[in-house]
């Protein structure tokens, strides 16, 4: 679990500096690519949102609630479609059960959409905007860039494995360990760390 928390953060860390680069460098300017990462972007944020409502922590509980709520500002049928995807008339048992359906089936078009990415990437190439000859990375007759995927990847799991076992839950919230209770509202409602700039626009929302 320790890890599932800490290599949910990880992933989303690599996530903002891979957007980050691309924005830096123009990436953008390659269309396909770009709207195939957007939607990749969201699936990832949509199956963390359905994973972080699973621990049924008061936080989760109130994300839950307040998330799934905004479907009824849907004309004509969004109190029947709040009431859909609940189950019911309020987050309970069969919304967990769906959730977790979900959360494990999304991972699964991230991975289909993940290669939509890159069959659009290798239309174009990647972008060398340092101009550097990358053939010093590779070794005869293996044209990639093996060794330095596995140093990154040696470095990530570093981390991940420094976080799951000192750290755990450093980039938790206490009110997750508090058992859900319809009847309290948090003290502070605190999404997760990688939901903070999409929870200010929606509060910019009046």
């Amino acid at each position: 679990r320790n890890a599932h928390i800490s290599g949910a953060s990880l992933f989303f860390t690599c996530m903002f500096i891979h957007i980050g680069r691309g924005i830096y460098y123009g990436s953008f300017k390659n269309l396909k690519t770009w709207y195939s990462g957007v939607i990749l972007f969201i699936l990832s944020m949509l199956t963390a949102f359905l994973g972080y409502i699973l621990p049924w922590g008061q936080m989760s509980f109130w994300a839950a609630t307040v998330i799934t709520n905004l479907l009824s500002a849907v004309p004509m049928m969004g109190g029947t479609l709040v009431e859909t995807v609940w189950g019911g008339y309020s987050v309970g048992d069969p919304t967990l059960k769906r959730f977790l359906v979900l959360h494990f089936l999304m991972p699964f078009s991230m991975i289909a959409v993940s290669l939509i990415h890159l069959v659009f990437l290798h239309e174009t190439g990647s972008n060398n905007p340092m101009g550097i000859n990358p053939n010093m990375d590779k070794i005869p007759f293996h044209p990639y860039f093996s060794f330095k995927d596995i140093l990154g990847f040696s470095i990530l799991l570093t981390f991940l494995i420094t976080f799951s076992l000192l750290l755990p839950y450093l980039t938790t919230d206490p009110d997750n360990f508090s058992p859900a209770n319809s009847m309290v509202t948090p003290p502070h409602i605190k999404p997760e760390w990688y939901f903070l700039f999409a929870y200010s626009i929606l509060r910019a929302i009046p």
